[in-house]
């Protein structure tokens, strides 16, 4: 099954991927690695996920969000492919999450996106990884998701 097929089963659909917010690119590729820059989870053009994980979101809502932010990162790394059949592993995936003072279960809302790039890629999605704590995020964003996969 492609990986187009699996998105449609799980009934997702790769929004047009947002133009970059300053002087960067979506995504460099270079020795058939795909360097994915810091992904928002923004839905329809707005920011859904905002504040600290922990007092203003729940963990459930910063899996959610970390998920939305994988969702665009695969938006951006299928229009620089122009596939996603192309990607061969899902090498590195890089979670920041809005902390609340405290809050330690960064890991758990990591978990939100590593599930899902195991559920759509299968094996090929398995990665290594760090989630993080962060004091702030760009506007106020639960979290932010960074890849690195690598594609023939």
């Amino acid at each position: 099954m492609s990986i187009s097929d699996t998105l449609a089963t799980l009934s997702i659909t790769l929004p047009t991927p947002a133009a970059p917010a300053g002087a960067y690119i979506p995504v460099v590729t270079y020795n058939n690695c795909a360097y994915i820059s810091g992904q928002l989870p923004i839905e329809g053009g707005k920011l859904k996920y905002t504040g600290k994980v922990g007092s203003e979101q729940s963990i459930e809502n910063g899996q959610q969000s970390a998920k939305l932010c994988v969702i665009n990162a695969l938006a951006a790394l299928n229009a620089e492919l122009g596939s996603l059949d192309s990607v061969t592993r899902i090498i590195k995936l890089e979670v920041y999450v809005n902390s609340a003072a405290g809050f330690t279960d960064q890991a758990q809302v990591a978990n939100g996106a590593s599930n899902f790039l195991k559920e759509v890629f299968g094996d090929k999605g398995l990665h290594t990884r760090v989630a993080l704590g962060a004091a702030e995020l760009p506007l106020n964003a639960a979290t932010e998701i960074v890849i690195t996969a690598a594609y023939k």
